[in-house]
């Protein structure tokens, strides 16, 4: 295809598709498309087996990799632990939480003992995960929240490596170009994750129009889970599409299958946007977890990193009750999903979605050209 991102990241088919799961990032590389590793949930020790597995496994194609390293957080010192962040978590958030579990009959006995997992970077923090995916060979290095850090741009630079944040405003976008961003990822509202409030229909024209000239492209993002939504964010000015939710329900994700079988049934009104995650607004599947924390008398969610601290311990000891059939968890089990699930009804291979992509993008384009024919 004819697309600026096919020749800054050398791939067949300018689709983007962000996973957590290695084993997504191959398929779709090995099938045309660009796989992004999302590295929030690894340790520095654990992304370096997942990077180097899938330089072994992925023949040479291209992939990238996805980190959160936000501009704004409740962060007071550079090198802030995950330990001090916790200090500073007040005990009624973390009893609220263990008090939905508890509603539930989930024990929480030492829910929190031990956790000290933290899905985002403080600027303290940011340099190693960095330095980790510098040092192998990947082709686009993007930040999910607000500017990369100046270290990032500035090796990737050096390194011929892309750069590309996600966005969800025209303001933002310009921003992130002023910065110095190889690629913008305008993001809707129907996203999955952390996202705006302007929906995609609305935000990637408006996008589009602002860099016009400039010379970066626009990756269309939020809901986006065929190839006809594609071709329709490509009419209007965008250069490939960036997915993530339609992956979770792929055969070789490592979602909970629960939780896949929760999303193969949701509609696209089974989402809530909330800030109940982790203090920015993301977009969940609905559950009894997400409506605890709309209800009347809900402590208001803690600037970020603060709630993730409250949040996913918790929703840890959930999941894994809910795998083995726990009532009260399977009540309570959630994901990060977009509106884009009501159009996932089956699992297939991501070979096999990257393929429907091609052909979906091929008779929507037909479509739109018989249009023009007398």
């Amino acid at each position: 295809m004819k697309s600026p991102i096919c020749d800054l990241l050398d791939i067949e088919f300018p689709l983007i598709a962000f996973s957590h799961c290695r084993d997504v990032v191959v398929q779709v590389s090995k099938a045309g498309g660009f796989g992004v590793l999302g590295a929030a949930r690894y340790s520095i020790e654990d992304l370096e087996v997942e990077l180097n597995w899938i330089d072994e496994n992925i023949d040479g194609m291209p992939y990238g990799i996805d980190l959160i390293a936000p501009t704004s957080m409740d962060v007071t010192e550079e090198n802030e632990t995950v330990d001090d962040i916790q200090k500073r978590v007040p005990e009624q958030h973390k009893e609220f939480a263990s008090g939905i579990l508890e509603r539930h009959k989930i024990d929480t006995t030492d829910v929190y003992k031990g956790y000290k997992r933290s899905s985002f970077l403080t600027s303290g923090m940011a340099g190693n995960v960095i330095d980790v995916a510098f040092s192998h060979p990947i082709k686009m290095i993007a930040n999910a929240l607000g500017v990369p850090p100046t270290y990032m741009i500035d090796i990737a630079r050096q390194k011929g490596v892309a750069t590309a944040a996600l966005i969800g405003t025209k303001e933002h976008a310009l921003k992130q170009v002023q910065a110095g961003v190889d690629i913008v990822v305008a993001s809707g509202t129907e996203a999955g994750g952390h996202c705006g409030d302007v929906p995609t229909m609305v935000l990637i024209p408006e996008v589009c129009g602002a860099l016009e000239g400039l010379g970066v492209p626009v990756l269309a993002a939020g809901g986006i889970v065929t190839g006809k939504q594609m071709a329709a964010c490509m009419a209007m000015g965008a250069a490939g599409v960036w997915t993530g939710s339609v992956w979770l329900t792929s055969a070789e994700s490592d979602t909970p299958p629960v939780l896949k079988e929760k999303m193969l049934k949701a509609s696209s009104r089974e989402t809530i946007r909330s800030r109940s995650r982790t203090g920015k607004h993301s977009r969940q599947l609905r559950s009894q977890w997400t409506d605890a924390w709309e209800a009347d008398g809900a402590p208001q969610p803690l600037p970020m990193p603060l709630q993730s601290q409250v949040t996913e311990a918790p929703l840890a000891r959930v999941t894994k009750l809910a795998e083995v059939g726990h009532e009260g968890a399977n009540q309570l089990v959630t994901s990060w999903i977009g509106q884009g699930v009501g159009l996932m009804n089956t699992t297939q291979s991501a070979k096999t979605i990257v393929y429907e992509f091609m052909q979906d993008y091929l008779e929507a384009s037909e479509r739109l050209s018989s249009s023009l024919l007398d």
